[in-house]
């Protein structure tokens, strides 16, 4: 198959000095099978498929696959209150407003959070750099170690099922997940889920061998790209099951092409097709989700998702309600990382992709044109060889 158009997708964001590197790979029913690498990702090497990549909030999808595992077999329930399984989730409280002396004002939940709650963003848990109010209220809590249980034990934002916030609600599922299981977050997911779909390059704590594979993190400044530090607490008290994983575009799209497979992947089966189609369900009904004001804009610009249209949230997938320029179908699934990592599962016309580069703030500009140029390229594949 001509791969042209796909490389020169990829290519021209490296040319034209916008992105240092780029790597992506896509799949589809129709035939294509892709993997990209332009640029520079790690330390002057050239960028490989299996660079490394903090994947960020693409963590999410895999917490919230592994919790779905848990509800197939009885074990979790997606409306049982989830504080009965985790003491913090019972006794949460919701930020109703902060005093002119900066003090909280807290009250109890009108109702519990649920695990659906938590795969949705409708639980009220937000981040502290995309929700004004917790901007101003974290910073009086007592400042705790890095990678604890207590640097998540903030407040709801609101009552539980009664709106949308981007936040640390599937951290928190990866809690449940561990009290429902017996088992540590990353040990569950080895033995369920990464280790049968064959992803070994996955991981919340890579080997030294991965490290050399590790690409920088970048900062978007005003005179372009700069090297920044960038590390994760190693063995934290709670891992972070909404962004704290490390993969390859690679090791990811066999993660999508299983959801794209209503759970299977090469004879292997990780999830019951009813269970991905609860998954790729829109959630959020009466409710959309429109993105957030950032309130860091180091790790952040501000973010709208698709303007003028309602979005709607799966569990835990992003879903378009309208086709997208780029050729994405109507209902399909998708989401992001704070590095400007991206993913699609079109179910509709049967594709896939994962696009990847290793720059912050989040929702970069050339980041973004790059992706698209590159998704649109995807379909335009495609369609070229179905007319062919």
């Amino acid at each position: 198959m001509d791969t042209a158009q796909l490389d020169a997708a990829l290519s021209s964001a490296v040319a034209d000095g916008s992105l240092a590197g780029v790597v992506a790979a896509a799949w589809s029913e129709r035939g294509l099978s892709y993997t990209g690498a332009f640029g520079e990702l790690v330390g002057g090497q050239p960028a490989r498929p299996d660079t490394m990549l903090w994947i960020a909030s693409m963590t999410k999808a895999l917490t919230a696959a592994a919790a779905m595992q848990l509800v197939e077999r009885g074990v979790l329930e997606l409306d049982r209150p989830a504080g009965d399984l985790v003491d913090y989730l019972r006794d949460v409280q919701v930020l109703d407003g902060i005093d002119e002396q900066g003090a909280a004002r807290l009250r109890p939940p009108s109702n519990p959070v649920t695990l659906r709650h938590l795969l949705t963003h409708t639980s009220g848990f937000g981040y502290d750099w995309a929700d004004a109010s917790l901007a101003r209220h974290v910073p009086t809590l007592p400042t705790p170690e890095p990678g604890s249980q207590a640097s998540y034990e903030h407040p709801l934002t609101f009552d539980p099922g009664t709106g949308w916030s981007y936040g640390i609600g599937i951290d928190w599922a990866g809690r449940v997940v561990e009290a429902a299981s017996g088992q540590r977050l990353d040990a569950y997911l080895r033995d369920h889920l990464l280790g049968p779909l064959g992803m070994d390059d996955t991981t919340f704590a890579p080997s030294p061998a991965q490290r050399d594979r590790m690409a920088e993190i970048r900062l978007r400044s005003p005179d372009g790209l700069h090297p920044m530090p960038f590390a994760l607490p190693e063995d934290p008290e709670m891992l972070m099951g909404g962004g704290g994983m490390y993969s390859t575009v690679t090791d990811y799209l066999r993660f999508t092409r299983m959801i794209l497979g209503l759970g299977a992947l090469d004879d292997v089966r990780v999830l019951q097709p009813e269970t991905v189609e609860l998954m790729a369900a829109d959630h959020i009904a009466g409710i959309t989700a429109p993105g957030w004001t950032t309130c860091r804009p180091i790790l952040s610009n501000d973010v709208e998702l698709f303007p003028g249209e309602r979005v709607g949230w799966g569990l835990s997938f992003m879903i378009n309600t309208r086709r997208t320029a780029q050729g994405r179908s109507p209902g399909s699934l998708a989401w992001a990382g704070l590095a400007n990592t991206y993913y699609w599962i079109d179910r509709t016309a049967g594709v896939t992709g994962v696009f990847a580069t290793q720059v912050l703030p989040f929702w970069d500009g050339p980041s973004r044109a790059a992706f698209a140029s590159f998704e649109e390229a995807v379909y335009a594949t495609i369609e070229d060889r179905v007319v062919r």
